[in-house]
């Protein structure tokens, strides 16, 4: 005899053709009727059967372990990055060369290490330039002879209203007293070249002789050579030039200013 099982707690029927059939069940099981076996049947949804849906749970996956390989991966990497660039050390080197550089490639055989650059090396500082009047004879110089010490060179400027005539370019003699006094100083320094200049005020000047300033002043350059050339001094290292008015030295709107261009200099120039 076979008793119909209750319902499983939670799958009670809820349509009256399945109250009607347990009930059936149950009368036969009373009598003593034998019966078939009942499928199981699962419980209807009734009229929510169209929106029943069935979970179908899902198996864990190890995501996680991936993300965590490929932040360990990515620390090795970085590491053998900055010890590559930290290089081998500077024991033994000069504190002042760097540490040598490594270039670290995609495969081993490209690994190549940058020998340490050396810092340039200053160069030697220019020896002080030798003093232009060192050795000469300056104490017997006359005392309208003025001194310029220039870059390689001195100067000996002279008045022209000691040195010559007005409009004229013949040398006076307080002219040659005073270029007498010179001449052992240019004597002195036999390596020196030696140039003459001569400079005029803007007056113009028109004789048979010099039709201008320019004839003038290179006329008493010239006469400063040749009383030189007479002393000794030796021609090949004299010159004469004239400026005229070109190159004042003050404003030739004055009387002074205009006297203090007309002048000639002597200048001593250094070997190169």
């Amino acid at each position: 005899m076979h008793e119909p099982s209750p319902a499983p707690e939670g799958e009670r029927p809820e349509s009256p053709e399945d109250i009607r059939r347990l009930a059936r069940l149950a009368a036969l099981s009373a009598r003593g009727g034998h019966h078939r076996p009942v499928r199981r049947q699962r419980p209807s949804a009734g009229r929510f059967a169209r929106w029943h849906l069935e979970l179908t749970p899902h198996s864990e996956e190890d995501g996680w372990l991936l993300t965590y390989l490929d932040v360990v991966t990515l620390i090795l990497v970085m590491m053998v990055v900055m010890l590559s660039f930290a290089g081998p050390g500077t024991r033994g080197l000069p504190s002042t060369l760097p540490a040598p550089v490594v270039a670290v490639g995609a495969h081993p055989e490209h690994t190549r290490i940058v020998p340490p650059i050396a810092p340039p090396v200053p160069p030697p500082p220019a020896p002080p330039e030798a003093n232009p009047l060192a050795g000469l004879p300056l104490e017997g110089l006359d005392k309208n002879i003025e001194v310029i010490v220039n870059q390689g060179s001195v100067s000996f400027r002279i008045s022209n209203e000691i040195l010559f005539a007005s409009g004229d370019a013949r040398l006076s003699s307080p002219g040659l007293a005073v270029l007498g006094r010179l001449v052992t100083v240019l004597g002195s320094a036999a390596q020196h070249r030696i140039v003459v200049e001569g400079h005029t005020d803007n007056v113009p000047i028109q004789t048979e002789r010099f039709p201008s300033n320019w004839e003038l002043s290179t006329g008493r350059a010239a006469s400063v050579v040749r009383y030189l050339q007479s002393q000794g001094i030796d021609p090949a290292r004299m010159r004469a030039t004239g400026f005229a008015d070109t190159r004042p030295l003050a404003s030739n709107d004055t009387p002074q200013g205009r006297a203090q261009n007309r002048h000639v200099e002597v200048i001593l120039e250094a070997p190169k």
